[in-house]
């Protein structure tokens, strides 16, 4: 390698392999690899990507779980010059038709579960030049390692840079079908850059750190997670899907001291029976986002898990971290708790009204960022991304404010916004209401039709075990803590609440699910 500025996947493989190349870099089930072990088996892949034909910039895609063969992929794909398309394996033929289609991925690796879905729309696909299935019935990546069988382990250098793209994440398509967002180098640099020395103040890894991937790495939270601590040079352990119960056992058994988890992953680790402090007793760090939080379960957790916290806020777009809520700001009782928090260092961010101009603190607007780890666009889509991507400026799909020192605010999603009577309502401040309730468990609030008001606001409420609550005692609690106007006019008590990997809630499949009753019901 001539390189010697570690600003792209390829380089920060060479300089972890040759640094500490015996220290572990991924943990998956019982196995585990090293980062000189990691780099070599990476090395292969790319030149076998390479040898089956692939130029600069063609597409490999990736159906199945995670695991360190995956990891393997992406960093082969990082070598090679080529760009990553991974799929989420929850996803119908159809859906996964979609993707390969529009990406155009021309070399597909998939787990032997999810070949019946391959073969399925196959046919369809000329685009496609072979399928490599990556495991066989006892070893998870005894088919990828077939298939590049005497592929060198030399390194090598594609010719591409920070601003190169290197993985594709496909959106979870609430306004549509999904759309590719490109991801350059530089997405898993950013950040670590611009933070230089006060890094510490915000997310961190250190050395001695172990850290836990528990979201999925088709999407943007575990696949930034996992390349941050990858280039931080600690080992990951990575989870094949998450499950409460495993993560328990292996923040124990590997002494976990940083993770990344959705809300919802949270309160199911609480939940976990037997579940005491010394259980998380290696935890420095839990960084949670992807979903708002309630102000009761982030406080069970500071007590439980007795360490540091701190928030993301951050899209597929914007390519890492944006926006932190540190953990000097987690004060019980703290007004800026209900905040999303400050700029991360090398971050802007603007709240506009609709006509572009910017608006004073206080004053509620869409959300727009400016980041360096920002998506290079949508591919193949510019109307898309010049809707989305502004100049330099993300345009996010949250309405917020900032105060007067910085802090953002979210008030929801745009297009989850619900209009009573001309009067905006904004589903997270009813829900975060809501879930101070003690018998609440999980709440989502969206809008229904109301031939008066135009919309009405309900909620469908998930109860705690053994808990009971009538509607009037929710709207009775729920005085005084937002305007009458706000407080939901109907309730439904449901088993489950669906929500995309990430743990966001999806309220359209919510409304979709509540209209979907019978008026008598």
């Amino acid at each position: 390698m001539t390189r010697t500025t570690i600003d792209t996947l390829t380089a920060a493989s060479a300089a972890n392999a040759a640094a500490h190349p015996d220290d572990t870099a991924v943990i998956c089930e019982d196995r585990s690899l090293t980062f000189g072990q990691l780099h070599a088996a990476s090395n292969r892949t790319a030149h076998a990507l390479l040898t089956a034909g692939l130029r600069r910039g063609a597409r490999v895609a990736f159906l199945g779980k995670e695991s360190e063969h995956y990891y393997d992929l992406a960093l082969g794909c990082a070598k090679a010059g080529l760009v990553l398309v991974p799929i989420n394996w929850r996803l119908t033929a159809v859906e996964v038709d979609h993707i390969v289609r529009d990406s155009g991925a021309e070399l597909l690796f998939a787990e032997g579960e999810y070949l019946p879905v391959v073969e399925r729309i196959r046919g369809e696909l000329p685009g496609l030049r072979g399928v490599v299935q990556v495991d066989s019935a006892t070893d998870r990546g005894a088919g990828l390692a077939a298939w590049k069988a005497g592929a060198s382990a030399a390194d090598l250098d594609p010719g591409t840079g920070r601003d190169d793209p290197v993985v594709q994440l496909y959106t979870s398509g609430t306004t549509g079908l999904p759309k590719g967002a490109m991801l350059a180098h530089r997405s898993f640099f950013a950040f670590p850059e611009a933070a230089g020395e006060g890094i510490r103040d915000w997310i961190d890894w250190r050395p001695g750190d172990v850290s836990l991937i528990a979201l999925p790495g088709f999407h943007i939270a575990g696949f930034a997670w996992f390349m941050h601590g990858f280039v931080a040079g600690v080992p990951n352990v990575v989870m094949r899907a998450f499950v409460a119960q495993d993560a328990v056992r292996l923040i124990a058994r590997h002494r976990v001291s940083v993770t990344y988890m959705a809300p919802a992953m949270l309160q199911m680790l609480l939940a976990e029976p037997e579940v005491t402090r010394e259980t998380f007793r290696s935890l420095r760090k839990v960084t949670y986002g992807a979903a708002p939080i309630s102000e009761s379960l982030l406080e069970q957790c500071l007590e439980m898990m007795d360490c540091d916290f701190a928030q993301i806020y951050a899209s597929t777009e914007t390519g890492s971290v944006a926006v932190c809520l540190r953990p000097v700001d987690h004060v019980k009782g703290s007004p800026r708790m209900r905040s999303a928090g400050l700029a991360c260092p090398g971050v802007e961010i603007k709240i506009v009204d609709g006509d572009g101009h910017v608006l004073p603190p206080r004053e509620i607007g869409q959300v727009c960022l400016r980041t360096g780890a920002r998506m290079l666009g949508y591919w193949n889509l510019p109307e898309a991304t010049a809707k989305t991507l502004v100049g330099e400026w993300l345009h996010m799909g949250d309405a917020g404010y900032l105060d007067e020192d910085g802090y953002l605010f979210l008030c929801d999603r745009i297009n989850d916004t619900i209009i009573v009577a001309a009067q905006n309502i904004y589903p997270a401040e009813v829900e975060r209401a809501i879930g101070d309730h003690p018998a609440v468990a999980d709440v989502a609030v969206v809008g229904v039709p109301h031939e008066n008001w135009g919309e009405a606001v309900h909620a469908c409420v998930l109860l705690r075990e053994g808990h009971q609550v009538t509607p009037r005692q929710l709207m009775l609690f729920l005085k005084g803590r937002i305007a009458d106007f706000k407080i939901p006019v109907g309730y439904t008590v449901v088993d489950d609440l669906p929500r995309n990997p990430s743990g966001k809630i999806l309220r359209r499949t919510v409304r979709e699910r509540l209209l979907a009753v019978p008026a008598a019901a």
